[in-house]
């Protein structure tokens, strides 16, 4: 009760979601700003372009603790909550490491991808139309293995945008259009190094989730969703994959460049089986209507 009103103080009296549509706005605005600055030919600020994407994903980050405090742990609960927070890993990753690789178009790809996936979680209600409550029940390990699970999922986001950057710069090398916008890409070899490294991170992070998965999975299969070990396992063993084979050197870049394209959008439409499985008892895991 203390803790409700200590928060009423300090905050305004809004929903989550509607923190998640003023982050929304935020993402679009950064979005909106490159787009612009490409439209005139022009290097967008890159000053303007992590302060649009700071004010995003500080009220995301506003809304999924509203979120987290309603359904009691992280907010992973239903395909809305899981695309919302797939973005704002994306988003907050490229906060901590994007102006380190002093990418400026890599802000304004954040900003798309971000806006994308937490405006079409927003405008979609069947995705949000339950709220679990409990949805891991007392297990902190489950809840651990499903945040880094989901992060990954963003730093998988982020690596896309690379390798979709490198597919544009190896096209405009290809055909001899170096000026314009594609002036602002990063060199071939500078994407590269990029991407292998942001693939690095994705398989670890998600390579320590599945190891806790299956200290849980293993002992008590019996009661885990197959088609959910399938689809996360799936997806873990083709990222991996895909980074043995390139750092052995049988993966071109530009494959590699394709295939993590491809892989993304396969593990987003994994989000699908992986939410569909969660439907614990109800004494477990609660459902009430999102407001």
């Amino acid at each position: 009760m203390h803790g409700q009103t200590r928060w009423s103080l300090f905050m305004p009296n809004l929903t989550d979601r509607q923190w998640l549509w003023f982050a929304a706005a935020g993402y679009l605005a950064g979005f909106a700003l490159g787009t612009a600055a490409l439209l005139r030919g022009r290097r967008h600020s890159r000053v303007a372009m992590l302060a649009t994407l700071a004010a995003g994903f500080a009220l995301q980050t506003l809304g999924l603790a509203l979120r987290g405090r309603m359904v009691k742990g992280c907010p992973l609960g239903n395909t809305f909550e899981l695309f919302q927070f797939t973005a704002w890993s994306s988003a907050s990753l490229f906060l901590v490491i994007g102006p380190t690789f002093r990418v400026s178009l890599l802000g304004y790809f954040t900003a798309m991808l971000a806006a994308v996936l937490t405006l079409v979680s927003l405008v979609i209600p069947a995705w949000d139309s339950a709220l679990r409550t409990h949805v891991f029940g007392a297990n902190p390990w489950i809840e651990l293995h499903a945040a880094l699970a989901v992060f990954s999922y963003g730093v998988f986001g982020l690596l896309a945008l690379t390798s979709a950057m490198f597919l544009l710069r190896n096209y405009s090398l290809k055909s001899k259009h170096v000026g314009g916008w594609f002036s602002f890409l990063p060199s071939i070899l500078d994407l590269d190094h990029i991407g292998v490294r942001l693939l690095g991170v994705g398989v670890a992070l998600l390579t320590v989730s599945v190891a806790l998965g299956a200290v849980y999975w293993l002992p008590h299969f019996e009661t885990v969703d197959t088609l959910k070990v399938l689809a996360t396992v799936a997806v873990w063993l083709a990222y991996v994959a895909a980074l043995g084979l390139r750092l052995g050197g049988a993966l071109p870049a530009r494959r590699l460049a394709w295939a993590c394209v491809a892989l993304f959008g396969a593990a987003l439409l994994s989000l699908a089986p992986v939410n569909s499985s969660r439907h614990p008892p109800a004494s477990a895991a609660p459902e009430v209507r999102a407001p």
